[in-house]
């Protein structure tokens, strides 16, 4: 009994500890929990700790008392950040919306057959989904024969004599089939093949042949030579001669961008010079890939070679190869959005949708009955020339199903029901009890994510610091910047009473040149070295190139404190292709005075620290603060 009480009062003491105020300011506070969840969040490593914490509580009440400024001019009421707070919850809210066990065990296994590639053949026995018992038995004896023959015979001699297709899928990789078909080529060997598997439209029996590791990504530009179906051997032949005319156009070193423009057939990429978007594994067909695997090196090229779409020539442009550890951000973010948008979502979906029933008080209503539910979908879809049928059937305004804080009436049902079945992409000829199913789950996962701040605190103080974040930047544009910008008396007596520390670094007068590209930026200061005025350069290179003069800090353009009256810089390439150079005219050594023009930008910097310092005073006064030093030293000593 004693340890029960002792267990007991240790719990409410951390609880009682997290909710107890750090920061009061006025009739407002902070508790240590959101302090914590605030300095952590920004926290970087320091050696004394106690100064670290005690300059985070200054620094965040005065965060808390310009929000709160903020509030009372009511900016977070205006059109702007209430947009911008529901555009911000829509962008997130999806990263709350699963199972996280399942949705990592999704991650980590599309990861791990991220790393290999299988090569998969496929053998398919078509079937009707209207047909008769012995028709459907009679097809389960069929691909039972087939399996069983897969352990003998070829595949010549299974596929001879009964309506089954073999299909060569080429190397398949993760993401590239429907999942439940990735989960049985995933889990056979090479060489083993699976147990026929029943779909609507089919059964099917899949098979290993080769497993290889991943291939990666290739980007590669084609020159396509088509002639039509139904051409006669002439034609065909043309097509090849032409193709091996260019392909030794290119060993001769013609331009492939340029034999790409002139007699590509691909109407989606000539005029790109022959670039395919990026790809990996099992977007093209096997012959297509099986040639660019071949490519080793960026900017080799193949021979002339067939597949069903016509003669191809391609050129590898780069290659990525697929990360082998998950370090890599780029490809966990690349997985992530493929895993987003797949089926296998689903499987996250449904878990989280069942485990949340409870949280969200979900009852389904006795008002109406199981059979009444199932029963108005076919009346309302019987009848769907009358738009109102749904608003005007016995069970439109009952309550079907209870939540915590709302519930769902019949009509939401059944229009739900009407929609789903009238679109051909969703639909898949699930039965009436099958879709009340898929309802429930569908209304509350809606239900749960329209009231997710009450559900999950995370995503509750998430979308808090938005909105507080998006205030402080108005409140301070407000009374601040603008403030402190438009203050010309206030700028001028604070440029006088500092004129000191307003003197210019060494500087150069120069002009400052930035051309599209590195070429142009050369030939330009070629150009102005024979004498070209640069004026008259920039006019004739209107929109390429650009020019601003003036006078520069060398620390602020990368100026050498040693060139010569006239003199060039080198030509900078920029990481976006542009590039820049300058010429100087005048080098100064440093110390001068800058007048108040000069220095203007400096000096509305430091006197909006003056503005803010005033302002602050004066929140302060409002909103009397105290620092509850027995919970902050708790605080210290836990850091430590």
């Amino acid at each position: 009994m004693k340890k029960f009480y002792l267990t007991t009062a240790l719990l409410c003491s951390a609880v009682f500890g997290f909710s107890q105020s750090l920061i009061t300011y006025g009739k407002y506070s902070v508790n240590k929990a959101e302090f914590l969840r605030a300095y952590n969040k920004n926290k970087t490593t320091v050696t004394d700790k106690e100064k670290a914490i005690r300059d985070y509580v200054d620094l965040y009440t005065n965060f808390k008392l310009k929000v709160k400024a903020a509030q009372e001019l009511k900016l977070d009421t205006t059109a702007q950040q209430i947009a911008d707070l529901d555009n911000f919850r829509h962008q997130i809210e999806e990263n709350y919306m699963s199972d996280e066990k399942t949705f990592k065990f999704l991650m980590d296994e599309a990861f791990d057959r991220s790393q290999s590639d299988l090569h998969v053949v496929r053998y398919t026995l078509p079937i009707d989904i209207n047909s008769e018992p012995n028709d459907t038995m009679k097809n389960y004896q069929v691909i039972q024969s087939v399996f069983d023959a897969l352990k003998t015979k070829s595949r010549v001699e299974i596929t001879k004599d009964i309506n089954v297709k073999y299909v060569d899928m080429g190397y398949v990789t993760v993401f590239a089939l429907p999942y439940v078909y990735e989960n049985i080529v995933y889990g056979l060997k090479p060489g083993e093949f699976s147990k026929p598997y029943k779909s609507k439209k089919a059964w099917h029996i899949f098979q290993v042949v080769d497993q290889r590791k991943s291939a990666g990504k290739w980007k590669v530009a084609q020159i396509l030579f088509t002639s039509p179906e139904n051409a006669d051997d002439a034609t065909k032949a043309n097509a090849r001669k032409l193709a091996d005319s260019v392909y030794s156009l290119l060993q001769n070193g013609s331009e492939f961008g340029a034999m790409a423009r002139e007699y590509s057939d691909d109407k989606l990429t000539y005029l790109s010079g022959g670039e395919i978007p990026e790809f990996g594994t099992g977007k093209f067909d096997i012959e297509f890939e099986r040639e660019v695997v071949k490519l080793k090196a960026d900017n080799e090229f193949s021979a002339p070679f067939n597949t069903t779409f016509g003669i191809h020539i391609i050129k590898r442009l780069s290659f990525t190869p697929t990360p082998a550890t998950k370090d890599d951000e780029t490809f966990q973010f690349e997985l992530k959005q493929k895993l987003m948008q797949d089926e296998r979502m689903k499987i996250a979906r449904d878990k989280f949708a069942n485990d949340i029933l409870s949280k969200i008080g979900f009852k389904q209503s006795s008002m109406v009955s199981q059979n009444d539910l199932l029963r108005l979908v076919d009346t309302v879809m019987n009848n769907t020339e009358d738009v109102d049928i749904a608003s005007n059937t016995p069970i439109s305004k009952k309550i079907i199903i209870n939540y915590s804080k709302g519930n769902i009436k019949g009509e939401d049902w059944l229009i739900f029901a009407r929609d789903y079945k009238s679109n051909p992409e969703l639909y898949k000829e699930e039965t009436n009890a099958e879709l009340w199913e898929k309802y429930k789950i569908v209304a509350s996962l809606d239900y749960y994510k329209k009231h997710l701040e009450t559900f999950n605190t995370e995503f509750a103080n998430q979308l808090q610091e938005f909105k507080e974040g998006n205030m402080l930047f108005e409140v301070m544009e407000k009374q601040v910047w603008s403030k402190a910008a438009s203050d010309t008396v206030g700028l001028k007596n604070y440029y006088e009473e500092n004129k000191k520390q307003y003197t210019w670094a060494p500087s150069a007068d120069v002009i400052l040149f930035n051309a599209m590209s590195e070429d142009l930026a050369n030939e330009v200061q070629v150009q102005m070295k024979s004498g070209n005025n640069w004026k008259t350069l920039i006019e004739e290179k209107q929109g390429e190139l650009q020019g601003d003069s003036g006078r520069f800090e060398l620390t602020q353009i990368n100026g050498n404190a040693n060139a010569t009256l006239g003199s060039f810089s080198p030509v900078i390439r920029n990481a976006d292709g542009t590039a820049t150079f300058m010429q100087y005219f005048k080098i100064y050594t440093g110390g001068e005075q800058r007048n108040f023009e000069d220095s203007k930008g400096l000096v509305i910097n430091d006197y909006q620290n003056v503005v803010e310092k005033r302002w602050l005073e004066e929140l302060r006064k409002k909103y009397p603060v105290k620092v509850n030093e027995v919970l902050l030293k708790q605080i210290v000593k836990e850091a430590n």
